[in-house]
């Protein structure tokens, strides 16, 4: 009988320890994972984490996110097949919640999980109902209204809002653009400016000055030339000129014309001066009268040739020539007034240079060389000095004396 009952009790505890680890055997586990996130995107710890099921919570006490990371692990023991709905709550950042379906496997990551303390829209819970309607034979056809789908976590590119990177791009890219399309403006602005001097000034072209025999002047330039003809490029086509009818070509200096300051209180009343005409020297003979009379009893003096223009070593520029009386009476004093033509604007400088003549002493005691006899002949020089500055032309006029 001892026997019989010792072997009963062993029968009993092995049938109770099969039972309790045929269960624990039988138990599953699943483990979620995932990481909360705010608004910006930053991962938020120490966020409080739950997971439900029908109502009832599936953890002993809600678990809390890593400090830096934001990220969780929970596992469900006695895990069922079903829709989980993980709840998450911080005291700064808010709360969220998602739905989940879990129907198999051992682990899934929910990826990331965003919270915010935007006000929540109602939700209306409606719980899954059976209906039956009659058919017409009297049979009862069942009809559910399906749940719906959980809602997932929506990034920015999920809701269509562009992201930063995106826009930061696209602004680059307009700004590329206008850069190309600005310079390409400035491009033209030039081309138009440079146009626009060429016809307020030839001289940016054509910078031959051709002096003829006839008193014109031809602005242009050499294409060719040879020992008897000119072929010259003008504004107004191409023009052939006889050498023979050449007096000198001058080589013409382009020079900027500076716009004058206006300030900006009387900009807009302002009105700029008149464009100067070009000084003409005028005679100083008191009795200029006389030349109105015959060459027979007044001086007459005129350029003999053509005047030479050279430079020396220093760059000063000489010019040479001869003037002869071939008037009736005696002409004292004879000199030739140069007028440079600095630039386009009119402003002109005079230099004047006296003929080498014979010696006469006048009434008053004065002794001069520059007096030139009925017939005779007299040289000039004139040295324009480098620090003169460039002239586009000039133009000149010979004057005298007569106190006999």
């Amino acid at each position: 009988m001892t026997l019989l009952k010792s072997l009963q009790t062993r029968v009993a505890t092995v049938m109770i320890l099969l039972i309790f680890f045929g269960g624990t055997l039988n138990a599953k586990t699943f483990t979620l994972t995932g990481k909360v996130v705010d608004d910006d995107g930053e991962p938020v710890g120490k966020a409080k984490v739950d997971i439900l099921l029908d109502g009832d919570s599936q953890l002993k006490k809600p678990i809390e996110t890593k400090k830096k990371k934001g990220t969780f692990s929970a596992k469900l023991k006695d895990f069922e097949p079903g829709d989980y709905t993980v709840n998450i709550e911080h005291g700064d950042k808010g709360t969220g919640s998602i739905m989940i379906s879990l129907d198999q496997g051992k682990k899934k990551d929910l990826g990331e999980i965003p919270i915010s303390n935007a006000p929540k829209e109602e939700v209306v819970e409606e719980k899954q109902t059976q209906t039956q309607q009659k058919s017409s034979l009297g049979a009862s056809i069942p009809t559910a209204i399906p749940n719906l789908e959980p809602s997932l976590p929506r990034t920015p590119e999920a809701t269509g809002v562009p992201s930063k990177h995106f826009i930061v791009n696209e602004l680059s890219f307009e700004i590329k653009r206008l850069s190309a399309e600005f310079k390409h403006l400035n491009q033209e602005l030039d081309d138009l400016k440079a146009l626009s001097k060429m016809w307020v000034n030839p001289l940016t072209m054509y910078s031959k000055e051709i002096i003829l025999k006839n008193g014109s002047t031809v602005f242009g330039k050499i294409v060719y030339q040879d020992d008897k003809s000119l072929k010259v490029e003008t504004l107004v086509g191409y023009l052939i000129v006889d050498r023979s009818q050449v007096v000198r070509i001058v080589d013409n200096v382009i020079s900027e014309d500076r716009q004058e300051y206006v300030p900006e209180q009387i900009r807009e009343s302002y009105t700029p001066p008149p464009m100067p005409k070009l000084a003409q020297p005028k005679y100083t003979s008191t009795n200029s009268s006389n030349r109105n009379t015959s060459a027979k009893f007044s001086a007459n003096c005129v350029l003999v040739g053509n005047i030479s223009e050279k430079k020396d070593n220093q760059g000063n520029v000489i010019f040479q020539g001869e003037v002869k009386n071939i008037g009736g009476r005696r002409a004292d004093f004879v000199k030739v007034d140069f007028v440079f033509r600095k630039n386009w604007s009119g402003e002109t400088k005079t230099l004047t240079t006296f003929a080498k003549g014979s010696y006469n002493t006048f009434e008053s005691g004065i002794v001069s060389d520059a007096s030139l006899l009925p017939g005779a002949m007299g040289q000039f020089e004139l040295y324009v000095p480098q620090d003169f500055g460039a002239f586009i032309g000039y133009s000149y006029v010979i004057d005298w004396e007569e106190y006999q």
